[in-house]
């Protein structure tokens, strides 16, 4: 009767810009005799529409179409459902599985309208993002200054990160190994031959712990780390290899330890812990000053700040503010930590600063979940609307890719992709952070070959790696999540290590030092071949469509496709989780005219061996007729 992703049911379909005209048509079966159909459209927050239908024709003897426009006139959710007269009474039409319309239920279609002018930037878009976690990526050899008491530099590199408390039951993360900018700087080319083109660092800013997330000074690098001329000099070198470099903004809270609290009174200026006279007391919520004050997840290290306090937003956000500052000294832009943590003012003025002072810098935001219709503290994000983020880290394609390899319904893999497809703005998608594994997560190689960790704390989690098996299955598994991660809409993100084989349970296993020299040269090199499939494929990858073409039993397929003059384009990706071979049943797929780009054929058998994998390129005519075109349309 209805479903939202399909163009001749509403045309366009996904996200569109204010303005733009949408039209809607629903096929009902003729018996139900028909006689007023409505489209019940309403935008959050306000009032019900309630648009009349025309009926427009026929399909075939016993179903009738209906028709309508829809302007929307202003950003937000609208959301929608149909409401018919028929000789059963009134009936209501509402969402159902996959965009379908079903009879009664109270799900609603969304539809997600953005500024008609939201532009992001073109140079992410077809490229590969690999996450650095500073301290443990790579040690130029660099001479450290002398440091201070309460940080310990491991002896050798690759040894297990401290994670036990010390002495007053506390795990304080002050062990660290060295690794530091110019380490990152003599490896570009490494990345280079990846087929990297982005590099996002976690928290390169001077701290007290090794992942830096308890910034003690926004204005400066960490001394372990470098100086800002190493961080420019870095960002220099990248750039003259096609690489840009994004940094971790971590603005919803700042350290105990910091120059703006310095509760440690490691700092000569006092800060807000040490005066009310201090100009950064107002930063901060105090509920009975000094010793109680609101901090991020009750983690007293983690003072919570006020990001609608003028003079903190203008600290990070002012003309001469740090989001500036360091996009002048070469980022080229910003991933924002729990960004919905962040208060709509203090995003609407992060992001109009990065775009003035640098109009493609990236503004990405660290979101969970769907984006286009996050609330967080009660309040409904605006996040993907224009004005605030470009894009988000894309956590529900991990969920997916990982929960299919798994075990998991292919249906709900598919389910999950065109979801956020349909909810996203596309030049949102094009860009999306598609990762399976970040410093707050498991690593993937465990996650798909290891025992579940379950509720096991570190104790367990410290002397828990892969058995040989283990790593054969996870390692199997892992080039399929990567193959699926480079081939679905957005930018694949390696987080570092993963292409070397690193494993690892939680915090702080999941941050071991990149193993150089020890890599996993099979899946390393199989890494190299996504980056060159990445590039060979660019104009498909970077903005083309999406279609599932099979999600049945252990088997998936979906294709890339974009049409040009000359017809369509495509990539049709089809893949075998099982440790069995598989066949393809009843798919509509002719497998004869496609090319292998990459691993088996799938001749008439159509039989993909264990963790089997099929890549082919598609070429189709445009239409000739008037005939053909409604065939292919359909």
């Amino acid at each position: 009767m209805f479903n939202s992703r399909e163009k001749r049911h509403r045309n366009p379909v996904g996200a569109v810009p204010d303005g733009r005209s949408v039209h809607f048509k629903i096929l009902l079966p003729r018996e139900l005799s028909c006689r007023e159909a409505n489209l019940i459209m309403e935008q959050e927050n306000g009032a019900a529409s309630c648009l009349g239908m025309f009926w427009c024709g026929m399909e075939g003897a016993d179903q009738e179409w209906w028709e309508c426009h829809f302007t929307p006139d202003a950003p937000g959710l609208y959301f929608y459902h149909f409401e018919i007269t028929t000789c059963r009474g009134r009936l209501r039409l509402s969402r159902g599985f996959g965009g379908q319309a079903v009879f009664g239920g109270m799900n609603r279609w969304q539809m997600t309208v953005y500024e008609k002018n939201f532009r992001t930037p073109d140079w992410l878009s077809g490229g590969i993002m690999y996450q650095i976690f500073p301290d443990r990526f790579c040690a130029s050899g660099t001479a450290k200054g002398p440091l201070p008491a309460d940080r310990a530099l491991h002896e050798a590199w690759g040894e297990q990160p401290q994670w036990r408390p010390n002495a007053q039951g506390r795990v304080t993360n002050s062990d660290f190994f060295g690794g530091d900018l110019k380490g990152i700087e003599q490896k570009l080319p490494y990345l280079k031959e990846l087929g990297v083109t982005c590099i996002y660092c976690n928290p390169v800013f001077e701290s007290h712990s090794n992942h830096r997330y308890d910034t003690a000074d926004y204005s400066k690098i960490d001394p372990l780390l470098g100086s800002r001329e190493d961080f420019s000099s870095l960002c220099a070198a990248a750039e003259k290899l096609g690489i840009r470099v994004v940094l971790d903004g971590v603005f919803s809270h700042t350290g105990s330890d910091s120059v703006y609290f310095n509760r440690e009174g490691r700092y000569e200026t006092p800060g807000a812990f040490h005066s009310q006279q201090s100009p950064y007391y107002p930063w901060y919520t105090f509920r009975q000053w000094p010793n109680s004050y609101d901090c991020w997840w009750n983690f007293d290290t983690l003072p919570n700040v006020k990001g609608t306090e003028p003079s903190y937003n203008e600290y990070i956000n002012g003309e001469h503010g740090i989001v500036r500052s360091w996009l002048k000294a070469g980022s080229s832009g910003w991933r924002l930590d729990v960004a919905d943590e962040l208060p709509d003012e203090f995003l609407d003025r992060l992001t109009a600063a990065a775009k003035a002072e640098t109009p493609d810098a990236l503004v990405l935001g660290e979101v969970w979940e769907d984006a286009s219709n996050k609330t967080a503290y009660g309040v409904r994000r605006r996040y993907l609307l224009g004005r605030q983020l470009d894009t988000v880290m894309n956590y529900p394609f991990r969920d997916a890719i990982l929960g299919f390899l798994l075990g998991g319904d292919p249906l709900a893999f598919c389910e999950t992709v065109e979801s956020i497809l349909e909810n996203y703005p596309p030049q949102c998608v094009r860009l999306l952070m598609n990762h399976i594994g970040t410093h707050d997560t498991e690593r993937a190689l465990t996650v798909l070959g290891g025992e579940p960790s379950g509720s096991n704390g570190r104790e367990w989690q410290s002397c828990h790696a892969l058995s040989p098996e283990q790593r054969e299955k996870g390692r199997r598994r892992l080039k399929l999540a990567s193959l699926l991660q480079f081939t679905l809409p957005g930018i694949p993100c390696i987080y570092y290590g993963d292409e070397a084989g690193l494993e690892g349970y939680k915090d702080p296993f999941n941050r071991s030092c990149y193993p150089w020299g020890h890599e996993d040269q099979e899946l390393l090199e199989w890494y190299r071949t996504l980056g060159q499939l990445r590039r060979e494929q660019r104009s498909i990858l970077a903005e083309g469509g999406f279609r599932t073409r099979y999600a049945d039993g252990n088997l998936l397929a979906y294709e890339r496709y974009q049409e040009t003059d000359a017809g369509e384009d495509s990539l049709l990706i089809v893949v075998n989780r099982s440790h069995r071979p598989q066949s393809i049943l009843e798919a509509d797929i002719d497998f004869e005219k496609g090319s292998v780009l990459a691993g088996e054929p799938l001749n008439h058998t159509r039989v993909l061996s264990p963790y089997g994998y099929s890549l082919l390129r598609f070429h189709r005519d445009a239409p000739e007729t008037q005939e053909e075109a409604i065939d292919a349309a359909e």
